[in-house]
């Protein structure tokens, strides 16, 4: 089965056995989470939400991301060389069972 979620904003094409990273959610790995969320399930299209469908994955890991380098430079200014990274907080999951 193949399915469509929304999470923290942002939407998944997820399947049984996919692992996926979301935003960091509330959680500690080896939990279980539902999500009721699903926009589509194989070919049905919610309206904006399927009802009585819901999505449930494992936390495998909480953690965060490489870091981005964020390089500013201005032209002709020597001085203004700026580097500063970032590292985005993600849930690791994986899905076990949709339906």
């Amino acid at each position: 089965m193949n399915a469509v979620i929304k999470v923290g904003g942002k939407q998944y094409y997820v399947t049984e056995g996919t692992e996926i990273y979301v935003e960091k959610i509330d959680c500690t790995e080896g939990d279980v989470v539902n999500f009721d969320q699903v926009l589509m399930l194989d070919s049905k299209i919610g309206n904006p939400y399927l009802t009585g469908v819901t999505v449930q994955g494992e936390v495998l890991k909480n953690g965060k991301n490489k870091k981005i380098k964020v390089f500013k430079y201005k032209s002709k200014d020597r001085s203004n060389r700026v580097t500063q990274g970032h590292r985005q907080p993600y849930t690791k999951i994986k899905i076990t069972k949709i339906g």
